[in-house]
């Protein structure tokens, strides 16, 4: 027994220098301080680092409750621990699926289509480079947004789906996660601002290794708005524009802090309801806006109209408005793909700098004279 302590003492020590010894193999990563890249969008920050990027989506649906973080890691990354409780997304993506419009042109700029392997209700779809993937069966229809073909996503094995939701309760993003499929939520279709919602494809910079790609594409980008809002800086507004259409016996007036409200003010135009606090829309009776909008000279109209004859067939009283009477009255979305969809909402977003010369062209045409519109078109 008198041996027994020295030799328990022996053992100890042994298991505490061999403990020493594995302690100081441990390699703790830190996070370095770096800067986010991102300028204009209010709802993502993007964290460069060595090896891995750390993004963060506030804000993805409106009254949203939480945001939400990812990890985006190249192969062998060292990602510090207090990052490991968050979603890991390897990149660079070799396969995505994609549930909006607006993310083909992020796709098609970056030269990574051919990664794009699902998508919800393809007709939607107008990009011709896209839609001869589709039409290859390289695209597939993965069911509608709200219904997403779970056992075919399973089949197709997607790197990342990236989805949206819209509000709260967002029972297809468990399923798709509970279905062990990799989802990212993003949220551009909130952004206001206009070369926020464009300042998106930094993301998808990111998951595709074309951080710098989709950097130099962005810039591009801003110089061209910048221009031609600098082409209006000093114009008078002279134009009274009334904005949006009936629908089902409401006129959604959009509000002046909304996305199209900024492009009438950037393209010096006088908004009829830039004075309407808030973004979205807001919804009034026909009488409301008529009463407001009677001698409007300009009418952006809502819909797919293609004529003023259509426009007035959808409701007779709008040829109480004096810009129907002038026929001074333009549409954004009557520009459709090949099976239907709308080119505006699909490019419009990635391409704000285009939409602005449309509202210059309308508002101040002796500016651009030998601008073509890209959307608009104004009916007759």
């Amino acid at each position: 027994m008198r041996y027994f302590f020295p030799k328990m003492i022996f053992i100890a020590a042994f298991f505490i220098l061999v403990g020493c010894k594995k302690n100081e193999k441990v390699e703790t990563v830190k996070i370095e301080n770096t800067k986010n890249s991102i300028e204009y969008a209010s709802g993502l920050s993007i964290l460069k680092y060595d090896d891995y990027s750390v993004v963060t989506v506030s804000n993805p649906w409106p009254n949203s409750d939480k945001d939400f973080k990812y990890i985006l890691k190249e192969k062998d990354a060292k990602v510090p621990d207090s990052l490991l409780s968050y979603t890991s997304i390897q990149v660079p993506l070799e396969s995505v699926v994609v549930t909006s419009t607006t993310n083909i042109p992020f796709l098609e700029m970056l030269e990574v289509e051919n990664k794009l392997v699902g998508f919800p209700h393809t007709d939607y779809i107008s990009s011709e480079k896209t839609r001869a993937l589709i039409d290859k069966g390289s695209v597939k229809n993965v069911g509608q947004n709200e219904k997403l073909n779970i056992e075919q996503l399973i089949e197709l094995a997607p790197n990342l789906i990236v989805t949206f939701g819209v509000d709260n309760n967002n029972p297809m993003l468990d399923n798709l996660k509970k279905s062990g499929l990799n989802v990212l939520i993003q949220g551009d279709w909130m952004e206001q601002s206009p070369l926020g919602k464009a300042e998106w494809i930094k993301l998808y910079g990111a998951l595709f290794g074309k951080e710098d790609k989709a950097k130099e594409l962005f810039d591009k980008i801003v110089q061209s708005y910048n221009q031609a809002k600098k082409l209006v800086a000093d114009k008078p507004a002279t134009s009274k524009v009334l904005y949006g259409s009936m629908y089902e016996d409401v006129w959604y007036v959009a509000k002046g802090n909304s996305w199209v409200a900024q492009f009438m003010k950037d393209a010096q135009a006088n908004y009829l309801w830039a004075d309407l606090k808030g973004s979205g829309s807001e919804g009034l009776s026909f009488e409301k806006v008529l009463d407001k909008a009677k001698t409007a000279n300009v009418w952006i109209a809502s819909g797919s109209f293609k004529s003023l004859d259509e426009l007035q067939k959808a409701n007779p009283h709008y040829g109480e408005f004096d810009a129907f009477k002038n026929k001074s009255v333009y549409n954004f979305e009557g520009k459709l793909g090949a099976t239907g969809g709308t080119v505006y909402y699909e490019l419009a977003p990635s391409r704000p700098d285009l939409v602005l010369k449309d509202y210059i062209k309308i508002f101040h045409p002796d500016l651009l004279s030998s601008y073509e519109f890209t959307f608009a078109s104004k009916l007759n």
